[in-house]
């Protein structure tokens, strides 16, 4: 487990600032639960393995007593590395992308298990937009409960969005909770 570099740490961020915007401050200044002794800390990023974890300090300060070969997990996994070197955010990193997202679309109930199952949102499953989704911009997809399914991109932006044909994509898929049955042995 150490530290992300800079260049890391600039993929990461870039990729965060595609779904959470402005919104990476609060995500990373925000005070974590008590540690020992009472004191408070944030939280970091660390690297372990090539995936990428959000962990607060005070686990972050137990954890260096253990080996790096003994250490599986730590905090919450929000993307890992490709062998390419290009960063890609994980299904695990959902519950924080959709506390602090920008841009969200929600899914009708008949759209939902197409979604779960991988397939791209198309027009006649969207139920609702945020106002100021731009094209090619990162959206949290949710139910119409207001339940995180996944994340993806935005294929068109919300005015195009109301012009388009039934059949056509609007958010492309990049990770829904689906893969927690579909991909265990690698999530």
């Amino acid at each position: 487990m150490r530290p992300l570099d800079e260049k890391e740490t600039q993929a990461v961020f870039e990729k965060l600032h595609k779904f959470i915007g402005s919104n990476i401050k609060h995500l990373i200044e925000r005070k974590a639960p008590e540690g020992p002794g009472g004191a408070t800390g944030g939280y970091c990023l660390r690297l372990q393995k090539q995936r990428v974890y959000y962990v607060s300090e005070a686990i972050m300060r137990r954890a260096t007593s253990v080996s790096r070969d003994h250490l599986a997990s730590l905090g919450t996994c929000i993307g890992k590395f490709t062998k390419s070197g290009s960063f890609r955010l994980t299904v695990t990193a959902l519950d924080l992308l959709a506390a602090y997202a920008k841009c969200k679309v929600w899914v009708k109930p008949a759209a939902e298990m197409s979604f779960l199952y991988g397939n791209h949102v198309l027009k006649s499953g969207l139920g609702r937009i945020t106002e100021s989704t731009q094209q090619n911009q990162g959206v949290v997809v949710l139910s119409m409960s207001d339940v995180p399914l996944g994340f993806g991109v935005a294929a068109k932006s919300t005015q195009e969005c109301r012009r388009l044909d039934p059949n056509a994509i609007v958010v492309f898929h990049q990770a829904d909770t689906g893969e927690y049955l579909r991909m265990e042995d690698e999530i």
